[in-house]
Order: C-alpha cells, then structure tokens, then sequence
C-alpha cells in the first residue's frame, strides 16, 4: 500500500479516536507539564538536520523538557531525505489537504515532489509517538512536516500546519510549536 493510500484514517485502529486535542495554548502548555512522554523535533533538540544543514536548538525547548522522556523525531530525514536539502514547501494547501490527495510537497527551486517522503516521515513519527506513548508533540514552527500553525506555501508563510503534524493531531496527540513556550 503506497503512503498515500495509508493516510491519517488508515491507522484509526491505535489512535485516540473521540479524544479532542487541545486548542488553546493554555490547554497545549498543560498538555506538555502533564506528559511523561513528549515527542519532539531533533533540530530543538540541537541535532543539525534542518534542510540548510544546522539545527534550531532552543534552550526554551530544553527547559520545557527537563523532566521528560525525550522521542527525538526528523521525520524528513527519517524518511531518508539527505542533509542538508532543498526547501520544501506545501502546494495547494497544508497537511490535512496533502493527506487528502490535494496538496503535494514540493521542493521550492527544482519543483520535484517530496510528497511521499514526507508522508512517509510523518508515519514514521507518529509510530514513535505510539511505541514510547507519548501524547504530546513539541515540534519546529514553519516546517512543511512539523509546522503546527504556519508552514510555507508555494513560496509564503500562511497559516495552517505541516504533514506530520496533521497526521498526529488526527490521532490525538497534542501538537505544540517551539514557538507556544
């Protein structure tokens, strides 16, 4: 089965279905102070895996995470996408819409589609948020996988959220940004 074909509803069977995630950012806060568990982005974590090659660590994020079991997660590169790489952004629309068939992921200069890839990384997320049990993600603002409340679209920053984090809030996890602390 191709990872299209395996989208958000297709793994209804592990996730929290008629559990409401948090939406205010009071409520994600709490959600985080109350997790053992807590996924999070490698790059906040300081591993240089972002597309240009660095990482985006933030002592905030660090601070935030001193008591926790840390799932560190690139789902880009854990699809197999080299560092560093070409920017990517979503076209069409955000990560909802990509997991529906109409959006794609696409690399901004050469115009290759990375749409698998990252459908594949955002799977491969979201089966470390269940096998370590974490229910609450802290994740990189502004990225087409992990972005939570902006992500680039055809070249600008618009609201909406990344293909990872679409596929994790379908199945309950709490998706907070570096940006919410």
């Amino acid at each position: 089965m191709s990872e299209k074909e395996q989208g958000p509803g297709a793994l209804h069977a592990t996730s929290h279905e008629g559990e409401t995630a948090p939406s205010s950012r009071e409520q994600r806060t709490a959600a985080l102070q109350g997790a053992p568990v807590v996924l999070v982005s490698a790059c906040l974590l300081g591993e240089a895996c972002r597309y240009d090659g660095r990482s985006q660590r933030s002592e905030r994020v660090l601070a935030a995470l001193a008591d926790k079991d840390i799932v560190p997660i690139c789902p880009e590169v854990a699809s197999g996408l080299p560092v560093p790489r070409p920017p990517v952004d979503l076209c069409g629309g955000t990560g909802v819409d990509v997991w529906a068939g109409r959006a794609t992921a696409v690399e901004r200069a050469e115009g290759v589609d990375r749409t698998e890839a990252f459908q594949r990384g955002a799977c491969l997320a979201f089966d470390a948020a269940r096998r370590f049990g974490a229910t609450v993600a802290l994740l990189k603002e502004k990225s087409p996988s992990c972005g939570s409340q902006r992500v680039y679209e055809s070249g600008q920053l618009r609201a909406g959220e990344g293909i990872t984090t679409a596929l994790l809030r379908e199945h309950g996890v709490t998706v907070l940004s570096d940006e919410d602390l």
